[in-house]
């Protein structure tokens, strides 16, 4: 970590607390700048400099009637628990902004449960930004369990982890899983699943009371592809086969049907149960993954969804 000079951190505490004052406590910014002693620019300057150093996160509490509505179409259709729908924004409808706060609003709803939980995690870029937006709890008694390993066949490791750093997030107990997303052969990979200590931690993911996932596009800009789970010929192969998207690894057509390939046979993720009784909250949005989330929505591996306006409008539209 970065260690700041005093009058660095002197100039983010008072970014902080004109940011606390405007946002929190309802001050404007000219009764931000009297109580500080500041000028009004000063003042705004601060407040602004809170924002873009990520000092203050803000979080919408107020339900839009065209996002409430256009939930309620796609839960009905698709026969969902629950799903919720962000503002787009009119500048780039495809955007995940606000993916990542409604997420955190979910997740931290089951950690503030009295009742001891434990939440299963998949991996990628929604999902940590997801866990950047949690609020720091203290939450000894629930468990969080990676549902699948983030290690490339060269053994690195992808950025996109999300156990370990919402665990020290939120003070609960991790079970990451060490495992390569698609060991070399189905040998390896069940050789892995007989371990003790895999076992254990597949068979609490499966138990999990309430899973989440981001779904995966499987065109040019797959995430499994950009994070070398998989070679641009096997890439070649999937889309060739059918598959639209892939959700921890495992890959599925359009209708959500698993496709029968040779990544499927090698991929070393906790299986998500058709039809679960618990809630599986998939997380996605933009015109890349439309085809994507449609196809996860029809496999009935997911029960719920948070996705933005445009997507929504997108898969209502699609017969």
């Amino acid at each position: 970590m970065v260690k700041l000079s005093n009058a660095e951190n002197r100039r983010l505490d008072d970014a902080a607390r004109a940011g606390w004052m405007y946002y929190v406590a309802g001050n404007t910014q000219d009764e931000i700048a009297k109580k500080l002693g500041v000028s009004r620019q000063s003042a705004q300057r601060m407040v602004a400099l809170s924002v873009s150093e990520k000092l203050v996160k803000v979080r919408l509490d107020h339900p839009i009637a065209k996002c409430m509505d256009l939930a309620d179409k796609i839960a009905s259709r698709f026969g969902l628990q629950s799903c919720e729908v962000v503002p787009s924004d009119p500048s780039d409808p495809s955007s995940t902004v606000g993916l990542a706060q409604a997420g955190a609003n979910e997740i931290e709803r089951h950690l503030k449960s009295e009742q001891p939980k434990t939440l299963a995690m998949g991996t990628g870029r929604v999902l940590r930004a997801c866990v950047d937006e949690l609020a720091p709890l203290n939450c000894p008694d629930h468990k969080v369990v990676a549902l699948l390993g983030n290690m490339a066949s060269d053994g690195s490791a992808s950025p996109y982890d999300v156990v370990v750093r919402m665990a020290e997030r939120v003070n609960a107990k991790h079970y990451p899983m060490p495992l390569p997303v698609l060991p070399e052969t189905v040998k390896a990979k069940n050789q892995l699943h007989a371990m003790p200590h895999i076992a254990q931690n597949m068979q609490l993911a499966q138990q999990a009371d309430v899973t989440f996932v981001g779904v995966g596009n499987l065109g040019a800009n797959s995430p499994l592809h950009l994070d070398g789970f998989v070679t641009p010929k096997e890439l070649d192969e999937l889309q060739a086969g059918g598959a639209v998207g892939e959700m921890i690894s495992w890959v599925f057509d359009k209708n959500g049907k698993l496709l029968d390939c040779a990544i499927n046979e090698r991929v070393a993720s906790t299986p998500l149960i058709v039809g679960s009784d618990k809630l599986v909250f998939a997380l996605a949005a933009g015109e890349e993954k439309v085809y994507s989330i449609l196809g996860a929505l029809r496999s009935k591996l997911v029960n719920s969804l948070i996705t933005n306006e445009y997507t929504a409008e997108r898969l209502l539209s699609i017969d």
